[in-house]
């Protein structure tokens, strides 16, 4: 992979990881857009489990800057072989789904823990300038009132939370034995076209769409904080081009809802009433409220949430409804 390391090129090169998952596709799209740094090259490396889904990239596809690599984040050699080539890493790679990881945790354990420590050993090894892990805000656990500050215990629930957590602290422990300028990200619940109907507000909309009902757990009366994906992505970048070595950076959307009050959002774009709502059990280890304080990265890199919620999730359910070929797929199998 020697071929790609004239004078200066490297520095430019960045490595995303999980590039075709929901959230890494959106910020390549979004690097190697009309309005991203000029010059950047990625390489995006994805395993392409049922998460992944090349038809995200398809609009860089054909950019002179971009190359897809299959492969897994847990294999040292061919991790290796990249980093050597890149001089960033923007890390997505991630099982993320809880409900995945309380029937078997295992997956989750060895790609997000074990795949962190790989690709750190690779860009440690290979003199990589700046890694950004990115994270989520359910290391925290569940928090009464307030909103978690970067500084605050972990609690992680969930055996999903409990590997992203000790991803986190490996990834942390590397900058501060090692020197690698390491910056950890951690958002709120995502939200936004493309993504899989496995997460709550897309599960919710094809079901709707497809004449079901939607099953929300308990009373629904957990609270999540709900962070549009353009917004995230604009986090991100503010935290691999303006962040600081060594730090974590909350990245939050500033709505917070009850899942009752989304799910009635979301029978009200789709013309449902209530009596589409079949509760459910719990889900084990349910953390009761998420929120994130993201006044570190606002006061520091200038970060506001800029997209309105209501217009967004609103433009969301029209494009699933108008994308079932794209959705389809996942909900039959």
């Amino acid at each position: 992979m020697n071929h790609f390391d004239r004078p200066g090129r490297r520095g430019r090169r960045i490595l995303v990881t999980g590039g075709a998952g929901f959230i890494g596709s959106a910020y390549v799209r979004s690097l190697l857009g009309p309005a991203g740094p000029p010059g950047t090259e990625v390489t995006v490396l994805d395993k392409l489990t049922y998460a992944g889904s090349p038809g995200r990239l398809d609009a860089v596809r054909s950019h002179p800057g971009f190359a897809f690599v299959r492969g897994d984040v847990c294999d040292a050699r061919l991790v290796g072989e990249l980093a050597a080539d890149h001089g960033q890493v923007v890390h997505f790679a991630a099982e993320s789904h809880v409900d995945r990881s309380i029937t078997d945790g295992s997956a989750f354990t060895r790609t997000n823990v074990l795949g962190t420590q790989t690709l750190l050993d690779a860009a440690l090894r290979h003199g990589v300038g700046t890694f950004v892990h990115v994270s989520t805000d359910e290391v925290y656990g569940s928090i009464a009132r307030g909103a978690a500050a970067e500084e605050d215990q972990l609690r992680p629930n969930s055996p999903y939370a409990a590997s992203k957590a000790a991803a986190d602290l490996i990834a942390l422990a590397q900058h501060r034995t090692h020197g690698l300028d390491v910056r950890v990200t951690r958002c709120s619940n995502n939200f936004g076209p493309h993504q899989h109907p496995e997460k709550l507000i897309p599960r919710f909309l094809t079901a709707l769409l497809n004449g079901e009902n939607v099953p929300v757990y308990g009373d629904g009366l957990q609270v999540r904080d709900w962070l549009h994906l353009a917004d995230h992505i604009r986090g991100i970048e503010l935290v691999r081009t303006r962040g600081r070595a060594g730090e974590i950076y909350n990245i939050g959307g500033g709505t917070s809802l009850t899942n009752l009050e989304l799910t009635e959002r979301l029978l009200a774009l789709c013309g449902a009433d209530a009596g589409r709502i079949t509760h459910v059990a719990d889900r084990k280890g349910h953390d009761r409220r998420y929120a994130v304080d993201h006044t570190k990265i606002s006061t520091e890199l200038g970060y506001r949430p800029s997209t309105d919620f209501d217009a967004a999730l609103a433009e969301t359910a029209r494009w699933y409804r108008h994308n079932r070929s794209w959705w389809q797929r996942f909900v039959a199998a």
